[in-house]
């Protein structure tokens, strides 16, 4: 066995060298990793420790006092990815506190946890394979072709994947950055039975997430009899896993898209299934948590001002993404908000 743990280690060293070594970069950063060499990332800046004040953050990942967050890393989004854990870690009063959880498809686990390693040493987390097969036959086309992405439903199955004693997750999306302590979102008061918590926007018009035929037949529409619904971005959430898993969420969300595959409902991939379960009945959470729409909703080349109201966390849900337009030279003002976080090597 002794062979097979130094070929183990080799291996990491040469995936290491490949990652980090600038003379095998010649692709733009998705391509990278499907040619085998990966981005270029240089490490976290920062040392984080947990200050006195903090409590111990030892013991793995039952630890009671550790903060959960899940986020998934995607090829074409693993800058975005990288940027938001490092803003999360540079804000965070405990860093070490802080447990991220990293969903990916099993195709690439190794290079990006050599990856995660590298850039965030001493972090603490654990890796989850995502099968694109376990949801792939329910994905109808949506309006636009990165929603249509197995890895976008992972959230859907979080309370499957995390080690059962993870009760409590914040899920965040990849094209975000955290301007505050996570911990404070992390202490969101679900009030009630509510399994979610997330900023609500009741002010949207809620009807044109569903299809005319959606809202012309009962047996569709009336899933809202007796709520109030307001729509909610789905990028943002606090998950209560315990109530999830014994309500079996899961299943109800898999049954609206059954639903959606044979009789077209909305438009919109993951978002909508979303909304048919929950809407109504979720826990309020301060818009500051969600100054989302940076990225034009499905607009391409729009850009947007922030909400009224303090911010914490800066949301570029979208077509436009910031590192894309910063590389194209066509940047949103907003978008400067971003790169104070952006580790990826050549945006030196």
């Amino acid at each position: 066995m002794v062979w097979a743990t130094r070929f183990s280690g080799f291996f990491s060293a040469a995936m290491a060298v490949i990652v980090l070594s600038p003379s095998l970069q010649s692709f733009p950063p998705a391509a990278a990793i499907r040619s085998s060499p990966s981005p270029v990332y240089r490490k976290s800046p920062v040392v984080f420790n947990n200050g006195e004040e903090c409590l111990s953050s030892d013991g793995g990942v039952c630890n009671p006092s550790l903060v959960h967050v899940a986020i998934t890393l995607d090829v074409e989004y693993l800058r975005g990815s990288i940027a938001a854990v490092n803003s999360i870690l540079q804000h965070s009063m405990c860093p070490e506190s802080v447990f991220f959880h990293f969903i990916l498809e099993e195709t690439n686990h190794r290079l990006l946890e050599s990856l995660v390693r590298w850039v965030f040493p001493g972090l603490k987390f654990n890796i989850y394979d995502f099968a694109p097969e376990r949801v792939r036959g329910l994905i109808s086309s949506s309006v636009r072709q990165a929603l249509e992405q197995p890895l976008n439903y992972a959230r859907n199955y979080l309370a499957d994947l995390l080690e059962p004693c993870v009760n409590r997750v914040i899920y965040l999306d990849s094209d975000l950055v955290v301007v505050d302590d996570v911990a404070k979102l992390w202490r969101t008061s679900l009030v009630g039975s509510r399994v979610i918590g997330a900023p609500e926007y009741c002010h949207a018009n809620f009807t044109r997430y569903f299809t005319r035929g959606f809202w012309s037949e009962e047996r569709f529409s009336g899933a809202f009899r007796g709520r109030k619904p307001c729509y909610f971005n789905t990028g943002v959430m606090v998950i209560d896993l315990k109530k999830w898993r014994s309500g079996g969420y899961t299943k109800r969300i898999e049954r609206w898209m059954e639903v959606q595959k044979s009789q077209r409902i909305y438009d919109l991939g993951s978002l909508p299934p979303f909304l048919l379960v929950f809407a109504g009945h979720v826990a309020p959470i301060s818009h500051r948590w969600n100054q989302h729409g940076l990225g034009g909703d499905n607009v391409r080349g729009s850009c947007r001002d922030l909400h009224p109201g303090p911010v914490s966390l800066l949301h570029w849900s979208g077509s436009g993404k910031p590192w894309l337009r910063l590389d194209s030279k066509r940047p949103c003002p907003l978008d400067a908000l971003w790169t104070p976080y952006d580790l990826y090597r050549h945006s030196l």
